[in-house]
């Protein structure tokens, strides 16, 4: 997790609603030390802090999260499980067709350019 990003995120967010450290801080029932240590990406937080943060802000957690968490194979594997979880069996294997058609889109492509 990079809390350096997350908490220029929540930074940025914070601004676009002109409010304080310390304004924002109160509204989430935190102090505002924890406030700007979390901003500074110092300080992780707490699932429950997380929460109230995202609604206060009026933005999602998939929001906030966006680049903070770094993408490697096991990431990837488990949005694709989270996305397909509770389809029914054709539609995922729909999905599993389209990404075969995507991928075979770039082998094609790659095959183009090393020519």
């Amino acid at each position: 997790m990079d809390y350096k990003h997350l908490g220029k995120r929540i930074r940025e967010e914070r601004l676009r609603l002109h409010l304080t450290q310390a304004m924002l801080a109160e509204d989430i029932d935190i102090s505002d030390t924890y406030m700007g240590a979390i901003e500074r990406g110092e300080r992780c937080l707490t699932l429950d802090t997380l929460v109230r943060l995202v609604n206060r802000l009026g933005v999602t957690v998939d929001y906030m999260l966006a680049d903070s968490v770094p993408d490697t194979d096991s990431n990837i594997l488990e949005q694709f499980r989270q996305i397909t979880d509770g389809q029914p069996l054709e539609r995922k294997q729909m999905a599993i067709n389209v990404l075969r058609t995507i991928f075979s889109y770039f082998e094609k492509e790659d095959t183009k350019e090393d020519t």
